[in-house]
């Protein structure tokens, strides 16, 4: 059984939570006890991954810790071809489809693909979308964020990106963001588009998680409410607890 297959499974059933971690906020025995408490919290799979400030030795160790402490899938979150590792079951092989860069929309994909050639790493294609205010991701992406007001617009690319065979779609605010996407964009996509919705970025707290599942979001990724909790599975409790019931 496959990462995808399993995540077609899942949200046949209902949403589901994914747990980011960032290897550039933590050492790998943090991340390794934070992947704990996701599991035990209720999350269906670790992302690793989501800046450009750390290195490939710290990836390796980080996605070799995470594997240890827990049996959920780990998928890598990609920042760049430069930083990828085969310790790691899937990856998100995304284009970020309102970049002015094509290296961030095919370029980075074909220094990658090689690698992941000759490794046992699951690529699975995505469409990834920015939406404002878009953070940092934004900036480093060279997007033109889709504005929130908006939601034509990111149908316009969620369409383009199923009709292009990508087999998830993932709608990003940008990590930190005060504002997650708007309930009226992420539920015009889901209207529009057949494969798995992914929301992500400014969703701290339950109300927001159960306020995207309703809109239609598959999937909530949750990053900076863990890194900043006292208590890891007590805080992710509370998300997970308000995705598993938001539809």
């Amino acid at each position: 059984m496959t990462v995808y297959a399993d995540i077609v499974r899942g949200v046949k059933k209902g949403a589901m939570h994914f747990t980011l971690l960032d290897p550039d906020k933590q050492h790998p025995g943090q991340a390794a006890r934070m992947a704990e408490a996701a599991e035990a919290a209720g999350s269906n799979a670790i992302m690793i991954g989501g800046s450009t400030g750390y290195t490939r030795e710290q990836l390796d160790l980080t996605a070799r810790a995470v594997k240890r402490a827990c049996g959920l899938p780990t998928i890598l979150f990609p920042t760049s071809s430069g930083l990828l590792t085969p310790r790691i079951d899937a990856i998100f092989f995304m284009s970020l489809l309102n970049s002015r860069s094509p290296d961030f929309i095919i370029r980075e994909h074909a220094r990658a693909a090689p690698f992941l050639r000759r490794t046992s790493v699951e690529p699975i294609s995505m469409g990834y979308l920015i939406v404002a205010p878009g953070m940092r991701v934004g900036e480093v992406g060279q997007a033109d964020p889709v504005p929130r007001d908006r939601p034509d617009i990111a149908v316009g690319y969620a369409l383009a990106a199923e009709m292009l065979g990508m087999r998830l779609l993932y709608l990003e605010a940008g990590s930190g963001a005060e504002r997650p996407v708007p309930s009226a964009m992420v539920r015009a996509v889901a209207a529009e588009v057949g494969i798995p919705l992914i929301v992500g970025g400014g969703i701290t707290t339950r109300r927001q998680a159960a306020a995207a599942v309703r809109a239609g979001a598959d999937i909530i990724v949750t990053g900076t409410v863990v890194e900043a909790a006292s208590d890891v599975e007590a805080a992710l409790r509370e998300i997970v607890g308000a995705v598993r019931g938001g539809r």
